[in-house]
């Protein structure tokens, strides 16, 4: 399997996971806390393919910044999450440090 296609599989379950933990409402919602634990039993998998290639420094980077990226943004659409400019900077910080992490190991 090709490790990259692998990580952006766990990030994309992941981010998953975390969707349904909000739509399971602490756990009260059995579909949603199932599929909690589906989507980050496959995203730690996936992780672990991925990590048989890509450093983990690298690998964790960016699972957990596009991760928490693409989470906020999930947020600020379908959840009426408030974004303010220094949530904005912060996200473009963490995607920043990903793609240096990238690019020192390259």
């Amino acid at each position: 399997m090709n490790p990259w296609l692998c990580l952006a599989g766990a990030i994309l379950t992941e981010v998953c996971g975390t969707v349904s933990m909000k739509l399971s409402n602490g756990f009260e919602h059995t579909l949603y806390s199932t599929l909690v634990y589906v989507f980050y039993g496959v995203s730690f998998y996936l992780l672990a393919v991925a990590l048989k290639s890509i450093s983990v420094g690298t690998a964790y980077a960016i699972w957990s910044g596009v991760g928490t990226a693409l989470i906020a943004a999930i947020g600020v659409v379908f959840f009426s999450e408030v974004i303010n400019t220094l949530k904005i900077v912060s996200l473009v910080a963490i995607i920043g440090g990903v793609v240096g992490l990238h690019l020192a190991t390259a």
